[in-house]
């Protein structure tokens, strides 16, 4: 049955499914694996390099972490081609939004537009959907570090931590067990305002991780979804956005040495909690 309405993106199956829009969601969970962690002091974000050949000259620049303007930054994964479209997009729309207002555009306003354009995508005949999934990381005054994920429909979702790629449902399992911790002591736990029907906010019950945790969970998600398998320094890429003294954003990807002391210092966590 879903042969006969997979062949366009304009048209519904029975079931009410678009099915091209589902394969290029599927292509999506077999890329490399990328991870996004909202930590007290910023956002760290890593990602899975895949080495297709040892033949190929080394990239001058990351091709998966791509900065959008001074205050937002994403990673890839899919189609690197299709990515560069959409990335245009958005650096066009944070410009013209800065020269316009003078003032930095909002997060979720510049992810919104990206997503705008890909839904477009998948309504109008002749088109296929971008076989591409980001995360958004970003920093503006109202709201601060804000994280984002989008897949090739359309939709995008704010998160304080999630995983794309390949074995997502793997990295999402530890980062539901690992990320944050609920305060321990009682005396913590009754100063905290209780919200509706005497539940505490999710907000108040995580405890933000900062940045040297952050980088460490991230290193241990991208071990998982690699089978357990330890991924070594060049074959993963770490980046970090936060702010300097003077409240700027500053983006930065870790070199091979800072990485692979993150990688150690996991290896030693691990190596610890086995023999406790």
């Amino acid at each position: 049955m879903a042969r006969r309405y997979d062949a366009s993106t304009t048209t519904f199956s029975p079931e009410g499914r678009l099915h091209q829009v589902e394969y290029a969601i599927e292509a999506i969970n077999n890329a490399g694996t990328c991870v996004g962690i909202l930590a007290s002091d910023g956002i760290v974000m890593a990602c899975e390099k895949r080495v297709t050949s040892g033949l190929l000259a080394p990239a001058k620049t990351s091709e998966k972490t791509y900065k959008l303007c001074q205050h937002a930054a994403c990673t890839v994964a899919g189609l690197t081609a299709d990515a560069n479209i959409l990335i245009d997009q958005a650096r066009l729309r944070a410009g013209r939004y800065d020269y316009q207002y003078q003032e930095p555009i909002p997060i979720e306003q510049l992810v919104e537009h990206v997503c705008n354009y890909k839904q477009a995508y998948t309504q109008y005949g002749g088109l296929r959907p971008f076989g591409v999934a980001f995360l958004f990381a970003g920093y503006d005054s109202h709201h601060g570090f804000q994280l984002y994920q989008s897949d090739p429909s359309g939709n995008y979702s704010g998160w304080k931590a999630t995983v794309i790629g390949a074995n997502n449902q793997a990295g999402k399992s530890l980062l539901k067990t690992d990320y944050g911790a609920k305060p321990e002591e009682e005396g913590e736990e009754m100063k905290t305002d209780e919200g509706e029907g005497g539940k505490k906010s999710e907000e108040e019950e995580i405890r933000l991780p900062d940045m040297q945790g952050a980088l460490r969970l991230a290193v241990k998600v991208l071990n998982k979804t690699n089978d357990g398998t330890a991924v070594s320094a060049d074959k993963m890429e770490l980046f970090t956005l936060s702010l300097d003294d003077d409240k700027n954003c500053v983006h930065r990807i870790l070199k091979s040495e800072e990485a692979q002391k993150v990688i150690d210092e996991v290896e030693a966590e691990s190596a610890s909690s086995g023999d406790a």
